[in-house]
């Protein structure tokens, strides 16, 4: 169990660090993009389809292992705030299963369609020519089968209550 944990620990560290460059290259990216369009009269082609296609979606499922992991999800506690102990590691072990039955069809079908736009080589039509984005497809399962990871790794510690149970920090 300690070998899945460090995996997939370095897994999320790994793709939180890409969305994070992602988020910096963007940012110049764009600013260099504004700086030619208003001194030069001379925008940077394709900055809209690239920000599209791979820094927001990059920025998006690249670091969810790294957000779930960190319990960085909004959590709504309104019907489970009573409960206690084994009876929350046994709701949200449950809550677990429904979130990996959802992630499994995820990344599968998001995998279905990443080697589907590979095969097909898809572009998208900028202004003055074509932009590949088959490649940004890959961000979704890669991303969420990361995500997978951990959450079955959190849901066999759950059920073995090893963890402790997700509580709402203004309850502390």
């Amino acid at each position: 169990m300690r070998l899945i944990e460090k995996i997939t620990d370095s897994l999320a560290n790994y793709l939180a660090a890409i969305a994070a460059v992602l988020v910096v290259v963007m940012m110049f990216h764009v600013s260099l993009d504004v700086f030619g369009k208003y001194f030069f009269a001379h925008p940077i082609e394709g900055t809209i389809e690239y920000v599209a296609a791979y820094y927001m979606v990059g920025i998006i499922f690249l670091p969810l292992a790294y957000v779930s992991r960190g319990e960085g999800q909004i959590m709504v506690d309104l019907f489970t705030q009573k409960l206690t102990g084994r009876k929350l590691r046994f709701l949200e072990g449950c809550v677990g299963i429904c979130t990996l039955l959802y992630l499994g069809v995820f990344v599968w079908r998001t995998g279905v369609a990443a080697v589907e736009k590979t095969m097909q080589g898809e572009m998208w039509e900028s202004s003055v020519d074509y932009v590949a984005v088959w490649p940004s497809r890959w961000f979704l399962p890669v991303g969420t089968a990361v995500m997978t990871l951990f959450v079955l790794h959190r849901v066999f510690l759950n059920f073995q209550g090893k963890t402790k149970p997700i509580v709402n920090e203004d309850d502390e």
